[in-house]
């Protein structure tokens, strides 16, 4: 009888691939879109912004008085928050493995950077606590978000997508969306059955949008919960890096839980060592005045909501003066964390946001601005400010 396949297994020599069957890894698609301002010397950089714009006046007759104006500049500020991650290997497992295990998790720490930065800058998930409001938060504030799913009136027509960026004097210089709006979009159709969305059935389409170019993240960045689609000019969100990705490896450390604060390994006793990854940036939205919003209340980004819109919580903001008998004060600038609103005749404002906390400043000429901070959970918040005339 011959020797067969099950009696020779153990000398039977398997092959194994030389290369790891896996995806390229996905970079940040903000810091891709964003500009880049350069590095940061500090852990804050101050950004002056335009706040006030002048006027000119006609003069009545050839003897009339000409008029005063003013301009104003406002700070915004960049502060750099830190992005690290630890990843402990045992030396036994370095020496055993057939693979280079620090080339393979090195790029896939710096996808997840990408990642996290995506979701903090665009979604607010997981957003430092030194960083302003996320594009989508600053947007719904100002009133573009656009219901309705993916229709040509939601992305095109008068109150759509880019209409509402473009209410805001700028133009949309990107479209980001989730890959699932790729069929919405090949599925538009008139009112004959024809295809709105031209694609080539032969060859590679690049998607865009009246001339913009879209991109759709596949880093896991892009919440479908919140949004289907996010335009903008993202020409006007800035970032700047405090410390670039670097890469460190540990093998003297002891590490320990951040909640706990127990011991999880001690490295050199048990011959270990750890990759310790590190990023630092800030990054803002400085929105200037302009002609088309001098005011600084609009934002040069919009969003298509989810089918079904994220929870938000209402919070009333009610402004009165300090006399005697305090009355309500009209146009006071509410900035909550970057959004910007102004009161009305009764000296109220609203917002919808998250749950979480956010500081406030409440400001008007003629007045001392007072700083605060709302906190909102599961239900309303009505939030009364005292705004002291100036001596």
């Amino acid at each position: 009888m011959p020797i067969n396949r099950t009696e020779a297994e153990a000398l039977i020599q398997e092959q194994v691939v030389n290369t790891i069957f896996q995806d390229a890894p996905r970079q940040s698609v903000f810091l891709s879109m964003a500009r880049k301002l350069p590095n940061m010397t500090s852990k804050q950089t101050r950004i002056p912004v335009l706040d006030m714009l002048p006027m000119a006046y006609w003069v009545n007759g050839d003897t009339g008085h000409k008029q005063t104006s003013q301009q104003a500049w406002d700070n915004v500020y960049l502060t750099a928050a830190e992005l690290a991650v630890i990843v402990p290997i045992p030396e036994a497992v370095l020496d055993d493995a057939s693979f280079d295990i620090i080339g393979e998790v090195t790029p896939r720490i710096n996808e997840a950077i990408g990642q996290r930065v995506d979701s903090a800058t665009i979604f607010g998930v997981n957003r430092p606590t030194e960083w302003q409001n996320d594009i989508i938060t600053l947007a719904r504030q100002a009133g573009n978000n656009v219901p309705g799913g993916i229709t040509y009136d939601t992305l095109l027509g008068a109150g759509g997508l880019f209409a509402k960026v473009e209410a805001s004097g700028r133009m949309a210089t990107g479209i980001i969306a989730s890959m699932q709006t790729r069929a919405a979009l090949r599925g538009l159709k008139d009112n004959d059955g024809r295809p709105l969305f031209k694609t080539d059935m032969q060859g590679a389409t690049p998607y865009a949008l009246d001339g913009v170019s879209m991109q759709f993240p596949l880093n896991g960045s892009f919440d479908t919960s919140v949004a289907q689609m996010v335009a903008g000019d993202f020409s006007q969100a800035v970032y700047s890096i405090r410390q670039d990705v670097t890469v460190k490896i540990l093998d003297q450390a002891t590490i320990v839980d951040p909640d706990t604060k127990l011991v999880l390994y001690s490295l050199a006793q048990q011959d270990m060592i750890a990759i310790r990854v590190v990023f630092r940036m800030g990054w803002a939205l400085p929105n200037p005045a302009t002609r088309m919003d001098e005011n600084r209340l609009t934002v040069p980004f919009a969003y298509i909501e989810a089918s079904t819109p994220y929870t938000a919580q209402m919070v009333t903001f009610t402004v009165k003066d300090n006399q005697e008998e305090p009355a309500a004060v009209e146009g006071v600038t509410v900035n909550v964390n970057g959004s910007r609103k102004k009161t009305g005749v009764n000296g109220t404002v609203e917002f919808n946001l998250r749950a979480g906390s956010y500081p406030v400043k409440i400001s008007k000429s003629g007045y001392t601005t007072q700083h605060a901070t709302v906190t909102l959970a599961a239900s309303a918040v009505t939030q009364a400010i005292t705004l002291p005339m100036s001596n």
